[in-house]
Order: C-alpha cells, then structure tokens, then sequence
C-alpha cells in the first residue's frame, strides 16, 4: 500500500496506472493494497488482472492511456516470493535513480490524501489482453498453419497469451503448465524444468517446444528431438537471421557475462559485434538503449527486441524464432547450429550475506588462480544473484568435470566466508 501510494504521489495524484500481475496466490491480495495505496493519492487504476509483464509494459507504451504500468510478480523465482515491477509511462522499467526516489517517498508518508469524490477510480481493463494478443498475431504475418508446438506456460500469466496467439496463427499447439492453482507456478514446468516440454516434444511429434517462466518475459526452446536450446542460441538464431536481412542496426547485439564464450564466436564469425554488461535485463537494455542497438538478452532466455516492445517478451522472442526458422526453412536443432557452446557449470550456493561477496578474498583469490591458469580457454564470473539470498558461480572450460570443480571450489570458499544459510548447493 505504501508503495502504491508513493507511485500515485509521485505523478502528482493524476493520471492511471496498469495493474497487471501473476498467478500466485499472494497476487490479488497485493493488487488489492496496491491499487488502494494508488487510489488514495488520486490517480486511478485499471486492473489487468493475469497478464505477462511484457504484455503491461507494451499497452503502457503504445496506448497513450497509462501514466505508469505495474506487474505484480517473481518471474521465475519459487511460488513463495512475490515482487513489484514499476514502468514508466515508455514503457521502460524505472530508472536507478527513478526507483531511488520512489523508496524515498516510501518510507516519508505525507502528500496528498483526497477525500470523497478526489479518490481516484479502481476498474478493471477486461479488453486490454485481447489488444496485446491481436498486436503479437499481426506483428509477424507468420502462417504456422497444421505446425506443431508444444507451449509450457508454467502455470504462470502466459496462460493467458501464448496458446490462444498460437493457435491464432493457426499452430496445432499441444499446452502444459496451463493450469494454475496459485501455488504451482514455475513448479516442474517453465523455463525453470524443461523435463515436460522436452518429453512432449519427442511424444508428440512436434516441430519444437516453447517453455516460458512464471511472467512470461522469459523463453526457452526444445528441438524435435528433444535437446534444449537455450537463450544464448536463440540470440544467436534472430541476430544472424536480422543481420542478415539488414535489420540489425549497428551490426551488434547485446548480452551479459554469463553469455557462453561460443556465442562470442559465432558472432565473430558473421561479422557482429557484441557487447557485455553485468547480469540483468536492465543493463543490457540500457546499454542498447545507449548506442541505438535493438536486440539483447541473456542465456535464462530474457530476449529483448526494440523493434518490438520495451522489456523482454518470451511470447515475442518465440514468434520470432519461428519467423526466423520460416523464412530459412531451418529445423531448430540445423538453426541452433550456428552456435557451439563451450562447457559450461553454474552453482548456486545459498548464504546469508550476500551482499558482503565483495570481501570474500578466499573465493576471489580462487577465481584469480584458476583464470590464470585456464587463460583464454575458460572464464569465471562469481556474482550475487540480484533477486535470491544466493551466490552464483559460473565456470567455462576445456570439460564438463573440469568446469564443475572448479565451481564447487569457489562456491564452498564463498559459503565458508558469507555463512551458509539452509546448506548445501
């Protein structure tokens, strides 16, 4: 409430705001104080109800109706969790220093309290999915007529759009993770476990298999026979194909560290740059956003394309996937080819302290020594998760056993000096 309150404040008490939000159980309860905390101040509110953040993020920016837009959710964090997404009236994410002064009202209640008629207007926004989904099916002109494709909404705000835009498109679409209880979302389906979709596929007989993350920002892919295609290569697929009908502008493309070394060079090898920023889908769009680039992402799948809406769109990034196979007459597993990927190890460690990572000398001495000693064929990336009390550590290297060593000996020395908390990796 004291969010929605400091967000109504900080438009002056004017305008309306878009609610959209997940499936989790605690999302009514939330939009509920939040869209009360806005409407005290003056400014009213129009509930989307279950709606993927990209869906939010693009009717605020193309409408001219929507003075902020909010998404209540944990994108593909467990069920328990629940956060708060705040747009401006672009359509982009706030801003550090925008987020900065938003907390600030937070936690100095005062402004404006209207009474009576100066309340604003709490609605619902019944019409606004059908907008998003009717924009993504013309987006494209793609004809995916008798195609079969399996779709995992991991019982999460895709539910909503991806088999219904789909079938629009005339897809025989083959639906998992379609049946949220409030408690299930991203929980064995999604993104997050690929087992289902990766059977469905094979069982089926489908072109390949889409699995999305609990708010729908995220995608990753399964060919026909059932491997994985991850974000990396899925970057790698649209920024060769868009290079090659001349739509990629600057001839370059973003992503984070953690971007595997073979993306690097697959890209070398068609003559596109790439540009690193630190983990986060804020970095890497505010790193397009500065050299006028207008595709980006990230390994977990988070795909940007400016050219299509603000904020990553796992919908989006799978129709363009499509397109770019369409037009290549490329099967995904030929597509994803393109890219090698060199062995790669992540490891999570939970801990209590995870903001005190920079002063873990055992874990960073490690991590000195063992870039030395692999040079340039291997990398390490140690960093704090930005949204779960974890430490990661991602290791690239000559094997699959030599990568996963190496992490486990960094994750251990990050756990003894940040204090473990709940134990193991």
């Amino acid at each position: 409430m004291a969010i929605g309150r400091a967000l109504g404040q900080a438009s002056g008490g004017t305008g309306t705001v878009l609610v959209g939000r997940d499936t989790r159980r605690s999302g009514p309860m939330l939009e509920a104080a939040l869209a009360a905390g806005i409407a005290s101040t003056g400014t009213d509110v129009v509930l989307g109800g279950v709606m993927p953040t990209p869906a939010v993020a693009e009717l605020v920016a193309h409408d001219g109706v929507f003075t902020n837009g909010v998404v209540i959710s944990a994108s593909h964090n467990p069920f328990p969790d629940n956060g708060i997404k705040v747009f401006g009236a672009d359509g982009f994410k706030l801003p550090d220093e925008a987020e900065a002064a938003l907390e600030a009202l937070i936690h100095t209640p005062g402004g404006q309290r209207p009474t009576g008629g100066g309340v604003g207007a709490i609605t619902r926004g019944d019409g606004a999915l059908a907008v998003y989904r009717e924009r993504l099916v013309q987006r494209l002109g793609l004809d995916l007529s008798g195609v079969r494709i399996v779709v995992d909404c991991a019982n999460g705000a895709t539910v909503t759009t991806a088999p219904d835009v789909l079938a629009m498109l005339g897809a025989d679409v083959v639906v998992l993770g379609a049946d949220p209880d409030g408690v299930n979302i991203n929980v064995g389906c999604g993104s997050t476990d690929l087992a289902a979709v990766q059977a469905a596929v094979v069982e089926q007989g489908a072109v390949l298999g889409l699995a999305f993350d609990g708010d729908g920002d995220r995608v990753l892919a399964v060919d026909g026979s059932g491997a994985v295609v991850d974000g990396d290569q899925i970057l790698a697929i649209l920024a060769i194909w868009l290079a090659g009908r001349g739509d990629l502008p600057g001839s370059a493309v973003v992503t984070t560290t953690m971007t595997n070394l073979g993306f690097r060079r697959a890209m070398a090898e068609h003559g596109i740059a790439v540009r690193w920023t630190d983990v986060g889908d804020r970095y890497v769009l505010a790193e397009m956003r500065t050299h006028g680039l207008v595709l980006g992402g990230e390994q977990s799948g988070h795909l940007i394309n400016l050219a299509s809406g603000p904020t990553g769109d796992g919908l989006a990034g799978g129709l363009m996937l499509l397109a770019a196979l369409t037009a290549q007459g490329l099967t995904l597993a030929d597509a994803a080819s393109v890219m090698t990927r060199m062995p790669q190890h992540l490891e999570s460690v939970r801990v209590e302290r995870k903001s005190d990572l920079a002063g873990a000398e055992e874990a960073w001495a490690l991590v000195r020594a063992h870039e030395a000693a692999l040079g340039e064929d291997g990398r390490i990336v140690l960093r704090a998760s930005g949204t779960e009390p974890l430490v990661r550590v991602m290791v690239e290297a000559p094997t699959s056993d030599q990568c996963a060593k190496i992490a486990a000996e960094i994750a251990d020395a990050a756990a003894r000096a940040l204090g473990p908390a709940g134990g193991g990796h």
